[in-house]
């Protein structure tokens, strides 16, 4: 099936996958799907990419010291009504043989305050619930608005590096998927392939696992390829083009979502 004639349901199957929702054989279909067609490759790195991103961005939720203070006030409430209860059990003489026992207070106590902390317990989930989604919403509503894509591979065909193009922010996104590192002494630098041209920088890549570099709609549009060569370190100039090996290639796609 030719997912990239589907861009709406191929982003739905992405998502699902990133999320993990995808699951058993569409699962396994969908990335035997991804391991040969580059499209469909792409839109579930980028998926992958920006559910990592927010969860990387989401801040640490410490509970309000109320929380803390409730919890300790009902194990001490208990507590209390257990040893009330093992006090009566002692005292009081054990029933005929066949009688039901009646329950005693403690033990009332004891379901009433377990149904307290459940509820508790519950609304406090409710209220992290609430406030996560709402910060969810939140960053889906100010996520890039990725218009172009492209995955650059080796010479095996390996996945090394996912590259997208924001026009809103004018930013090139550059996430490393693959295990290769340069030399200390070397750089990567990333190239436009015009169509009938000579090859374009458009910047010298640092050595973290993800880094952005300012770029224009221009700079990527009617660009049909990207590459990434191996350099001196800090680059060479755009005019001179790629002096070293080409490690990296891919086709930049257009999204049409």
């Amino acid at each position: 099936m030719n997912l990239h004639a589907h861009p709406e349901l191929l982003e739905l199957l992405a998502a699902s996958h990133a999320l993990g929702t995808l699951r058993g054989g569409a699962r396994r279909r969908f990335e035997s799907l991804a391991r040969e067609q580059a499209p469909v490759r792409a839109a579930a790195l980028v998926w992958q990419s920006r559910l990592a991103s927010m969860a990387e961005l989401q801040s640490s939720v410490t509970p309000d010291p109320a929380v803390w203070t409730r919890i300790r006030n009902m194990i001490a409430a208990e507590q209390e009504q257990d040893a009330i209860a093992r006090q009566r059990t002692t005292a009081t003489p054990l029933p005929a043989a066949g009688a039901s026992p009646a329950p005693g207070p403690g033990g009332w106590l004891r379901s009433l305050a377990l149904w307290r902390g459940a509820a508790a317990a519950g609304a406090l989930a409710t209220v992290i619930a609430t406030v996560v989604g709402f910060q969810l919403v939140e960053q889906l509503r100010n996520a890039p608005a990725v218009q172009y894509v492209a995955v650059l591979s080796d010479d095996q065909a390996a996945a090394s590096m996912l590259v997208t193009f924001d026009p809103k922010k004018r930013q090139l996104s550059l996430q490393r998927v693959g295990g290769y590192r340069e030399g200390e002494d070397k750089s990567l630098q990333l190239w436009a392939l015009p169509p009938g041209g000579a090859p374009r920088s458009l910047g010298v890549l640092g050595r973290d696992a993800a880094l952005r570099l300012p770029a224009q709609e221009g700079d990527v549009r009617a660009v049909p390829a990207l590459a990434v060569s191996l350099e001196p370190l800090g680059g060479v100039p755009s005019e001179r083009g790629p002096t070293g090996p080409v490690l990296f290639k891919g086709a930049l796609i257009e999204k049409t979502l």
